[in-house]
């Protein structure tokens, strides 16, 4: 097996890596190609991921490459991580949100829809990549905002994708710790789409532990500012929403906190990673660094993994994923990207039928999805009223006028190809 990694240069990566060391014989892994555009950030990511394969005994070849091409030819399966513009792109991102009095938030707001306009058209030229050097391959998604970009892959690519996140997998490694069993033991009744969706049940080797999780639970993402959701309201929901979705159940608030910090998450971002790079230069360290788990990327390795295990080894396991609806929630499209459970084999991921959404949670994600479409159809074709129509369609934008102003100064500071 042949892995390619396009935007090597994540700080993320040697978490990925710990996980495909633990499994390269399982998976007959030979060689793994580590691409990035930024050659610093690729000799240190690269040099520390180097050592750590020879400290475990040289499973597979590492190769460090500025060429997207070369990574990507043979490949069986392509990993895509990348941030076009970088944290410095994010935070100017936000801080234009937040003049207009918005939230930003990088994933389902206004700043995830700037950096789909960015990304959209680079994971396109990777699929062309694909077609031409490694048809057979598999194109997995952890790049932001997942769900948009997954979704533009697998109307647009012509490649087959599956888009992942790590937050599922960390809902069930937290109900695992709670219930002391392996993360394996625990599953969830998941339903939504990327960075918006609820728990509706929980299971525990098969015992409905729902209640006793829903009336005890406090998780929260180590990037949201840590407010809380009403008793009242929780109770009344009865399902576990994400800790993304407090950015649209608790917009004031979070608004309010957003705009009180000194630093945005981009600029708290750029000071970890800066840290981390610092750390990885280090000659003698050939392991993951504990620190790595502040930057937001814990169990991203046991979830990606563990999704090329199931493809390759087609072990019909079920996986949290972002995928094709294929009429799963029949209150969206066909075509849509949803994130739920799905059985994963060598054909793909094959989602679970949900059937009707509650109508405590439908309005909000037809809301967010039509929003999605109309985002992947701006970046595919560069069009701007799709793109102006996207942003007012978005939930935390709460003006037509700030759209539009918003749009504009994205199309400027990005440099934008939109007519």
């Amino acid at each position: 097996m042949k892995i390619a990694v396009i935007g090597s240069g994540s700080t993320y990566t040697p978490e990925l890596v710990e996980g495909l060391i633990s499994y390269a014989g399982q998976l007959r892994l030979e060689s793994l190609y580590l691409m990035d555009i930024d050659r610093e950030r690729l000799s240190i990511v690269g040099g520390l991921v180097q050592r750590m394969v020879a400290k475990a005994g040289n499973p597979f070849r590492v190769e460090l490459t500025e060429s997207r091409k070369e990574a990507v030819d043979g490949a069986d399966f392509v990993l895509v991580q990348l941030r076009v513009g970088g944290q410095k792109a994010r935070h100017v991102d936000t801080v234009l949100c937040l003049e207009e009095g918005i939230i930003g938030q990088e994933t389902t707001g206004p700043a995830g829809f700037a950096k789909a306009l960015r990304t959209i058209p680079v994971v396109l030229e990777i699929c062309r990549d694909m077609q031409e050097l490694a048809p057979n391959a598999w194109l997995i998604n952890f790049t932001n905002p997942s769900g948009i970009v997954t979704e533009a892959v697998l109307k647009y690519g012509g490649v087959r994708g599956i888009g992942l996140c790590n937050l599922p997998i960390g809902i069930q490694m937290r109900v695992a710790q709670e219930f002391n069993v392996a993360y394996e033991a625990v599953d969830l009744d998941y339903v939504g789409l990327n960075h918006l969706a609820w728990v509706r049940k929980v299971w525990v080797n098969g015992e409905d532990v729902s209640n006793r999780v829903l009336s005890q639970w406090s998780q929260n993402a180590a990037n949201i500012p840590d407010l809380s959701f009403p008793k009242e309201f929780l109770d009344a929901l009865n399902m576990l929403p994400s800790s993304y979705l407090k950015y649209f159940y608790l917009q004031a608030e979070m608004l309010r906190d957003l705009r009180s910090r000194e630093k945005t998450r981009a600029q708290q971002v750029m000071e970890i990673e800066a840290a981390l790079l610092e750390k990885y230069k280090d000659t003698s360290l050939a392991e993951k660094p504990e620190e790595l788990n502040k930057r937001g990327g814990a169990h991203y390795s046991t979830a990606a993994v563990s999704l090329v295990r199931s493809i390759a080894g087609n072990l019909k396991k079920r996986h949290i994923v972002n995928v094709q609806n294929n009429g799963a929630i029949s209150d969206l499209p066909e075509d849509a990207v949803i994130e739920v459970n799905a059985v994963v084999d060598s054909r793909g991921a094959h989602p679970l039928a949900v059937g009707r959404l509650e109508p405590e949670i439908r309005g909000l994600v037809q809301h967010v999805k039509a929003y999605e479409e109309l985002t992947v159809e701006a970046a595919v074709h560069g069009d701007y009223r799709k793109a102006l129509l996207a942003l007012a369609n978005n939930p935390l934008v709460n003006s037509v006028n700030k759209a539009k102003r918003l749009l504009d100064r994205f199309i400027e500071v990005h440099e934008l190809p939109l007519r």
